[in-house]
């Protein structure tokens, strides 16, 4: 039988509702880390600064570290349009968003919305780490969740390779939303409003449905995969079990791997099941490069220039003596599997820094109301991980690991003010996966800034709980009644994390 961890004294003095007090328990286990210092086990680095997300499981062996270094080279350098000499890096786009893995993700961190002013007026900037999902009402096509827009297909790409149109612009403009905490204490909460203008092959279907999302950290993608599904199924249960209106519940989505229906863990809407789908499709959706697993160019038939431009995969005849788009094969991929495998096996196995003061006062005060005002029933603390799905592309030592994430992994109705009416796969227009929050302290550190939730509308911690809705409303409520030292605690835990 498992038994509970102990919070010190200072914790524990903190009066907590019956329920609450309940979710501290539900899932502990008795550990040397009882505080979880070491976010990933033994893998856990302990690192602080720009570098703090970029550095490999601890517990990696030469050979694999190696292989890391490898994966490395290849998230970071830009790739190419093809035709071009260097063709192990060629096959951009033709329509794309960034040119490379770190374009989005920047030191392996977290991408930020670009100010919202510059992307308006005679010469706006481009979103890179912000992307747009589009689909329309209706079935989805089999495997993609979705039904995506006719024209323009399940993503807004930006930019695009010589000779090809790119498919628009994203405009954003914001509306203040203002509000007091319990003590009079004033806040103001900036909504974004998105608009697709300059669009390069007519207007979309009236009844598009987008959807923003932000560019997440990488760190510790391995070890949530690793994850059994039977504790994700667990929480799931363990909340429609108990009181109250927390009831989480897992997306299913398709696998390209598996070639099956799995969980689904990553994304916003847990709408991808393996890091191995996360990075082949980003490198297809975000990119443009093709690999054997998406082959197919992103081009709908409508984007006659996208069908005609070179494809990095084929020598065949075409535009520039390289084969069209269009004719793209899944045996003459633009990024072939080994170096794919690198990437994904990098991707797998960054690893999620250690927390910092997890004894100070302060931040155990921040504990103990985090969990009194129920943050913990969806950021769940702790799992010890089991088998990966493709050892291939990870390392061994994910395994058996008492790791620290704070997600329960399920979708939550987050209420009408993060909604974005856009189904995917399982998940509703009101529903988004619970963020793991390992790291969050340190994104100031390394991008620069801490723009939170899934479009990177919350500047901070303190306001990503005000935008909690629907499920969360509860713990929002209770926040709103904390006094300014406890706000300050809450928050300093959370960036302890």
């Amino acid at each position: 039988m498992r038994k509970p961890f102990r919070l010190t004294r200072v914790a524990l003095t903190l009066s907590c509702a019956a329920v609450a007090c309940a979710s501290l328990w539900l899932h502990a286990e008795t550990d040397a880390d009882p505080l979880g210092e070491k976010t990933g086990g033994q893998g856990t680095v302990h690192a602080t600064g720009r570098q703090a997300f970029s550095f490999a499981l601890a517990n990696l062996d030469d050979r694999e570290q190696t292989r890391f270094v490898i994966g490395n080279s290849f998230f970071k350098r830009n790739w190419v349009e093809a035709p071009a000499s260097t063709t192990a890096r060629d096959g951009l786009g033709p329509h794309f968003i960034a040119r490379s893995c770190a374009g989005c993700h920047a030191m392996d961190g977290r991408g930020a919305p670009p100010d919202w002013k510059k992307t308006l007026g005679p010469e706006p900037d481009n979103t890179v780490a912000l992307l747009i999902r589009l689909s329309v009402p209706g079935t989805p096509e089999p495997h993609a969740g979705v039904r995506p827009e006719p024209t323009y297909g399940d993503q807004f790409n930006n930019a695009a390779v010589q000779g090809v149109k790119p498919e628009g612009h994203v405009e954003i403009r914001s509306t203040p939303i203002g509000g007091r905490f319990a003590d009079g204490t004033r806040y103001t909460l900036h909504k974004p409003e998105y608009r697709l203008t300059q669009l390069g092959y007519g207007p979309m279907a009236p009844d598009v449905m987008i959807s923003p999302r932000i560019a997440p950290q990488v760190i510790g993608l391995g070890l949530i995969e690793a994850i059994p599904e039977s504790e994700i199924l667990r929480n799931a249960r363990e909340q429609a079990a108990a009181p109250g209106p927390i009831k989480g519940m897992p997306n299913r989505v398709w696998d390209a791997f598996a070639q099956q229906e799995v969980i689904g863990r990553f994304g916003w809407k847990a709408n991808t099941g393996s890091v191995a789908h996360q990075s082949a499709g980003a490198f297809n959706g975000d990119m443009g490069i093709t690999s054997s697993v998406f082959w197919q160019e992103a081009c709908t038939p409508a984007q006659k220039d996208c069908l005609a431009a070179p494809h990095g995969g084929g020598q065949r005849t075409g535009r520039d003596g390289l084969m069209p788009a269009s004719e793209a094969r899944a045996d003459q991929p633009e990024i072939d599997d080994e170096t794919l495998g690198h990437v994904i096996f990098y991707t797998a196995t960054l690893a999620p820094p250690a927390r910092r003061k997890p004894n100070d006062p302060q931040v155990l005060r921040g504990q103990a109301l985090f969990h009194q005002a129920q943050c913990a029933t969806c950021h769940r603390p702790s799992y010890t991980t089991g088998e990966p799905p493709f050892p291939r592309f990870t390392s061994r030592q994910v395994r058996g690991q008492r790791i620290w994430p704070y997600t329960d992994l399920l979708l939550h109705d987050m209420g009408p003010d993060l909604a974005d009416g856009r189904p995917d796969f399982l998940a509703n227009g009101r529903q988004w996966k619970t963020p793991p929050l390992w790291g969050i302290g340190l994104l100031k550190d390394v991008n620069g800034h801490q723009r939170l939730l899934h479009d990177g509308r919350a500047n901070g911690v303190l306001d990503a709980v005000l935008w909690h809705g629907g499920e969360a409303r509860g713990a929002q409520e209770q926040v709103l009644k904390f006094s300014p030292r406890d706000r300050d605690a809450l928050v300093a835990f959370v960036n302890s994390l």
